[in-house]
């Protein structure tokens, strides 16, 4: 059993993933804002950690996740908001990335979105260029931190239920991929170490997720 820390804990994806990891027996904190979606994370199995990484500094995120053996970004501003998109998808992000280190807990998982980084291509003038430039950096940090890192970049994100199967990029192109899925790979991605230092782009497909990681 591990001791995973899911940052974002009420994110859909994060709820799907506090679900299937508890299933597989390991013991998940999932870290929220709001106390009141507490009752929502405790049905998944996961158990609920009131905390705002956006104010946390290193120090008391080290303290958060101390005692975890891995930890998975997947918080977000929800855009909308400029400011809070760089305090939540860069700034907390690189803060956690450091905290993790400090505290020992070297898998980490970023989650972040097919065709991030330095080249994203999405023109200024588009609300989406501040999250795009967030990620970037955000992805870049955790690329030359010490971490077992792994980052993953699904397509756009459905509602659908998992199909289990998998299609990887960039040469697919970016697709649709449902969030249940996503959280099924970020937990495939966990226990397969040759994940580590790979970024993984996908979209649902027809390959089955743990083989479609093994040949990444």
């Amino acid at each position: 059993m591990s001791r995973i820390a899911v940052i974002g804990g009420h994110g859909k994806v994060a709820l799907h993933l506090g679900r299937i990891l508890t299933d597989a027996g390991h013991h998940v904190s999932s870290v929220i804002r709001n106390p009141e979606h507490s009752a929502d994370v405790s049905e998944t199995g996961a158990t609920p950690v009131v905390a705002d990484v956006e104010s946390l500094d290193v120090n008391a995120l080290a303290e958060l996740v101390d005692g975890h053996d891995a930890v998975v970004f997947s918080a977000g501003a929800g855009g909308g908001d400029i400011e809070r998109t760089y305090a939540v998808d860069r700034d907390a992000a690189i803060r956690v990335t450091d905290a993790a280190g400090r505290a020992g807990a070297k898998r980490f998982v970023m989650v972040s979105y097919f065709g991030a980084g330095p080249d994203h291509g999405v023109p200024e003038s588009e609300s989406f260029f501040h999250y795009a430039e967030a990620k970037a950096a955000a992805d870049a940090h955790v690329r030359e931190s010490d971490l077992d890192w792994t980052v993953l970049g699904p397509s756009g994100l459905t509602l659908e239920p998992a199909s289990g199967k998998i299609a990887l990029g960039p040469e697919v192109g970016k697709g649709q991929v449902s969030r249940e899925n996503v959280a099924l790979v970020i937990a495939a991605a966990l226990a397969d170490e040759s994940t580590i230092g790979k970024t993984i782009e996908f979209n649902d497909g027809d390959t089955p997720i743990t083989e479609a990681l093994a040949g990444a």
